[in-house]
């Protein structure tokens, strides 16, 4: 039997409704039965498949585009306060409901894994989503990116699992009370909501202390973040801790990752037996997430060997190193990496699948508070590409900051030897790339932006 719809939830207008966070919950509130409603900025593939659900999507943000009968509106930290669809719902005395709340009701009384990190969040809850519903168990899903199987970034499930994308960027990650937590990583990022490394450690400790008693936190032993929140955490009586890495004392240790590839084989030894198993991405970072996962399944009680076999049917998530097609005997890549932890693993995953060829960055900075920050990161990143075209920020939510630009970027490649090229016109690059790659290149589009809409474009323009 599905849960049943919160009263709340059961007539729900999402402004924002075409994100990825904002359109899982959508989707399954629809799957429920719920009569869901929204806008967004713009028409996409999205907003079809909501209102194949049967949901109202609308495009632009106007006021009467909400319905006076609406149970509660749903909004994104990316929402601002001046959003009319808001103000109109504050008129109406319409209750005015966090993402992170609305999916908090979604969970209620299912065995809910919540998986957390300043990056791999997205993958390694695709991986879980995957193999578990390959064993049959037909979970519930919520993911921040739409898997390359089934196409769809949540699903509503008739087991008694859900899994779920936490998000910590705005604490939202607090609001859930899972049976298993995986942290994969802890780091400074979202530097408009966090000031410093101890109000991060604050908000996961917060976040670990939400789990159910007699839960289970699955946590990486190899990332110094995540080593020290183990540590703030091992006393906690109610929560049992799991580790996992290349630690020689981790509880599921990572004895060996062998590319193969755009693939990597895995083999880790758990409750003092070796487990091998293939993961269809390349890289050290991504077969460290399916060991996350699997950590996380066995902690749930499902056999490792089942698991293992299952996570083998992973074949990716829409902008995590996802291949978009070869032109010209160049392949071109697509990203979503946007700090420079996740660039470097992603770099270096194409590095280890492109011995013999070349590596191109088409790099988008994403937010002028992370470039801020980050941008000297970001560029010594740069530094493990053949060359490098590098845009404008992507502003997304926020304004922009006097001095900052993307030459804090390129510089800093510059200085650490990198071929960077500024590119300030977007529709330039499709040229700019023809004119610089040939046969057996690698092209990678990086970043969180729209700079994702440029690998259709670089393929076209190889072709002709």
């Amino acid at each position: 039997m599905a849960p049943a719809i919160p009263t709340a939830m059961e007539r729900p207008h999402f402004i924002g409704i075409g994100g990825a966070g904002m359109s899982g919950i959508a989707k399954i509130l629809a799957q429920r039965g719920a009569k869901v409603a929204g806008s967004d900025a713009k028409e996409s593939g999205t907003a079809e498949a909501l209102r194949a659900l049967g949901a109202t999507v609308h495009i632009g943000h106007a006021a009467d585009h909400l319905a006076a009968d609406a149970s509660c509106v749903v909004v994104s930290s990316a929402i601002r306060a001046d959003n009319p669809e808001l103000a109109r719902a504050a008129e109406l005395s319409i209750p005015v409901v966090h993402r992170s709340d609305a999916l908090a009701s979604l969970m209620g009384g299912l065995r809910a894994i919540a998986v957390a990190g300043t990056h791999g969040k997205t993958t390694t809850t695709s991986m879980l989503a995957v193999a578990l519903t390959e064993l049959g168990l037909d979970p519930s899903y919520a993911i921040g990116g739409d898997l390359a199987g089934p196409g769809t970034n949540a699903r509503h499930g008739e087991g008694d699992i859900f899994v779920a994308e936490a998000d910590e960027s705005d604490r939202s990650f607090q609001k859930y009370d899972p049976e298993v937590a995986i942290v994969l990583n802890v780091e400074l990022d979202h530097h408009a909501n966090y000031a410093s490394m101890d109000e991060i450690y604050d908000s996961f400790e917060t976040f670990v202390g939400k789990i159910v008693p007699g839960g289970t936190l699955v946590v990486a032993a190899d990332q110094p973040g995540a080593a020290e929140l183990t540590r703030r955490v091992r006393d906690l009586s109610s929560l049992k801790v799991v580790t996992y890495g290349a630690d020689p004392e981790a509880d599921v240790r990572v004895h060996k990752v062998t590319p193969r590839g755009l693939t990597s084989e895995v083999t880790v030894l758990l409750g003092g037996k070796f487990l091998t198993f293939t993961v269809s991405v390349p890289g050290r970072h991504y077969a460290h997430n399916a060991v996350a996962a699997l950590a996380a399944g066995v902690a749930l009680g499902i056999p490792a060997h089942n698991l293992a076999s299952a996570l083998g049917k992973y074949t990716g998530v829409k902008r995590r190193l996802q291949l978009k097609g070869e032109a010209a005997g160049v392949q071109v890549i697509d990203s979503y990496a946007h700090h420079p932890t996740e660039m470097t693993a992603d770099l270096e995953a194409m590095r280890s699948a492109a011995t013999d060829s070349r590596l191109l960055v088409v790099f988008q900075p994403h937010l002028f508070s992370r470039t801020q920050e980050l941008g000297a990161e970001m560029g010594r990143a740069l530094a493990l590409a053949d060359a490098s075209v590098v845009l404008d920020i992507y502003p997304a939510r926020e304004d922009p900051i006097p001095g900052v630009t993307s030459t804090l970027i390129i510089d800093a490649a510059r200085t650490a030897g990198a071929d960077v090229t500024a590119v300030h016109d977007k529709t330039t690059v499709p040229d700019v790339i023809a004119g610089m790659a040939r046969p057996g290149d690698l092209v990678l589009t990086m970043g969180a932006g729209d700079v994702t809409d440029l690998g259709p474009q670089i393929l076209a323009r190889l072709s002709n």
